[in-house]
């Protein structure tokens, strides 16, 4: 459930981001999720989906790129994506934290971040009697 309280701050910076630059629409959101967040991108993307309703950013276009996890082992100085362990005793396939080379304890130095990579927005309500290019 931590996937709407994080789509909820998401929302909210975009919202303040498209004030301070006086925005009238926000057309497009990117952001960058890494995969060691284990946040479930539909569920950023229904959530998402259910906050801009009636706000400047309803019927945005959400774009989200998925980050893999990369562990580094400060034993070895090995440095590489995060191991998955499909094991059928659980559910779900889980990183392993440990270095592949040397079996000691690794860090995650990549694949944690969720980011607002970019946003567009609309300044002024288009209007087609008001093309200046006629």
């Amino acid at each position: 459930m931590h996937e709407f309280s994080m789509a909820t701050q998401i929302v909210e910076n975009v919202l303040q981001e498209a004030k301070r630059n006086e925005a009238k629409k926000v057309a497009e959101v990117q952001l960058v999720i890494g995969k060691m967040t284990f946040l479930g991108v539909d569920q950023i993307r229904f959530s998402y989906n259910v906050l801009v309703k009636d706000t400047i950013m309803e019927d945005s276009k959400l774009i989200i790129e998925e980050q893999d996890g990369v562990i580094q082992c400060p034993s070895c100085g090995f440095k590489g994506k995060v191991p998955i362990e499909d094991d059928p005793a659980y559910h779900v396939p889980l990183p392993t934290l440990k270095c592949p080379k040397c079996g000691e304890a690794a860090k995650i130095v990549e694949g944690k971040e969720c980011t607002i990579k970019s946003i567009r927005i609309l300044k002024q309500q288009e209007n087609k009697n008001d093309c200046k290019c006629c």
